[in-house]
């Protein structure tokens, strides 16, 4: 009697194939012979040499500075000579820089028939493994390849990842691997240990600790996830960040890093999502967007939040659009933190002005113009002109304005300040989503401000720059067409430069 025989059915593949294995080689002690001596074999000598091999280089001619780099580290030795196949006998690894392919083809079969893997610079035909563009955070070593492809584009990469690693992962790690035995013994579950490593990974990317303050804080560590802790009722942090403008690129290296290592993201309205791509995968994001004149979050309701998440110990972004300390209600936020005994700190940010003048291709001082610049805010809190600004230091011919959230105040503002004795021909420009894809402007004069308002798009955060330090600026900025207030807004300024 027969059975009828299923069909086998082929897992898919765990994983897509690969040009090349990438494998991390201990040469601590061991010899790797280097053939050639020309200027590339330098770098790659000095490369084995601090991965821990004795590096013997044969060659006729060496380079200069590889006899000066053999003279001032003994793992790496010279001898001037050509290579003969016993040469290669006990070497872990073969390194060649040779142009002539019979030479070339020569070393590889020496290499092979000793069993040994062989590289030959520039030579892909000829290497059974490549050397990777690398990030070096000894312990932690980050290796780039492209398979020859893009060499370029392996260096792009490695800075992108050197951008957002910082230096001190390199103390964090060797901390942690002299701790890793006492670890054991304070946290014997399994559990507890990845609940440790978790937090560990956090502190090395985000913590400002030197290597001598690490092992406390590691004791610290354990102790918050070990027997006998408060476990999830552990405070944790607020960390107040300056998103930008919206550009992505404009965000800090210390900005980016705080968002990689987020809980919980608090974001406002001015925070592109671009920004918001670059936080922590697993970070929950919470929008409390605000905005101007109409419904919105209250602030002590946000206040509340950032304490309520830190006392649920979680590690808390707050990120706010442009920088933090200008105009973002930040103080209110830190008391609250103060005032609850949540640890908070501030990562500053670029402010739109900044990135405004950046944008026109013009500076906010001059030196025959404007020797200060002021930053003021467009409303109050009922959404009008405030009444208690200092309209006669604004004024200032020799000041550079710069006006946060005017959109419905601007016209007014611009009638005061003529009032108040600025010239009607001073120049103004109003731009709105600047740094972003859909940037717009318009630009003219104090006058024409005054007669016609900002008209842009409703909806979108605007800033107004008014001052004679503007006078040789584009009169748009680089991102898109400018717009004039009235008719003869552009030719006023045109005209006048």
């Amino acid at each position: 009697m027969s059975f009828p025989v299923a069909p086998v059915i082929a897992a898919p593949p765990r994983l897509a194939p690969l040009a090349k294995l990438p494998v991390f080689v201990d040469l601590a002690g061991r010899r790797v012979v280097m053939v050639g001596g020309a200027e590339p074999v330098v770098w790659k000598s000095e490369l084995l040499a601090a991965a821990g091999a004795r590096v013997e280089v044969i060659a006729e001619a060496p380079h200069p500075d590889l006899l000066a780099l053999a003279a001032a580290n003994e793992a790496i030795r010279v001898a001037r000579r050509t290579w003969e196949p016993g040469d290669l006998d006990g070497a872990a690894l073969v390194v060649a820089d040779i142009d002539e392919p019979d030479e070339a083809f020569r070393l590889r079969e020496a290499a092979r028939e000793r069993g040994l893997l062989l590289n030959v610079i520039d030579r892909p035909a000829f290497c059974d493994f490549q050397f990777g563009t690398i990030v070096n955070r000894s312990p932690v070593v980050i290796g780039i390849m492209t398979d020859g492809a893009a060499p370029i584009l392996g260096q792009a990469i490695r800075r992108r990842i050197e951008a957002v690693v910082p230096a001190s992962v390199a103390s964090w790690s060797r901390s942690a691997k002299a701790f890793r035995e006492r670890l054991r013994a304070l946290l014997p579950a399994r559990t507890d240990r990845r609940a440790f490593w978790e937090r560990f990974a956090d502190a090395s990317l985000s913590s400002t600790l030197d290597e001598r303050e690490q092992g406390a804080a590691l004791e610290r560590m354990a102790a918050a996830v070990g027997p006998g802790s408060d476990g999830p009722g552990r405070i944790g942090e607020v960390v107040i960040v300056g998103a930008g403008p919206g550009d992505p690129e404009l965000l800090t290296l210390k900005a980016m890093r705080e968002l990689q290592a987020a809980d919980v993201i608090v974001y406002d309205r001015l925070v592109t999502p671009g920004i918001l791509e670059l936080g922590r995968r697993e970070a929950r994001r919470v929008h409390v967007g605000k905005e101007g004149h109409g419904a919105s979050c209250r602030q002590e309701d946000i206040s509340a939040l950032l304490v309520d998440l830190a006392f649920a110990g979680e590690r808390v972004v707050r990120l706010k659009g442009g920088d933090p300390a200008i105009f973002g209600r930040t103080g209110e936020e830190v008391s609250a933190c103060q005032e609850a005994g949540v640890p908070v700190r501030i990562v500053p940010g670029v402010t739109t002005a900044s990135a405004a003048s950046a944008a026109l291709a013009t500076s906010l001082t001059h030196r025959d113009h404007a020797r200060r610049v002021q930053f003021v805010t467009g409303h109050d809190r009922s959404g009008r002109l405030p009444d208690d600004l200092d309209f006669a230091a604004l004024a200032d011919p020799r000041a550079t304005l710069v006006v946060y959230m005017a959109r419905r105040t601007a016209a007014a503002l611009a009638k005061r300040l003529i009032a108040q004795g600025l010239a009607a021909a001073t120049p103004a420009i109003a731009m709105s989503d600047v740094s972003r894809p859909g940037a717009a402007s318009e630009c003219g004069t104090l006058a024409s401000l005054a007669e016609a308002g900002i008209g842009l798009p409703e909806g979108r955060p605007v800033i107004v720059l008014i001052g004679e330090a503007l006078r040789n600026a584009p009169s748009a900025p680089a991102q898109a067409a400018a717009e004039p207030f009235g008719a003869a807004a552009t030719t006023a300024l045109r005209t006048s430069r």
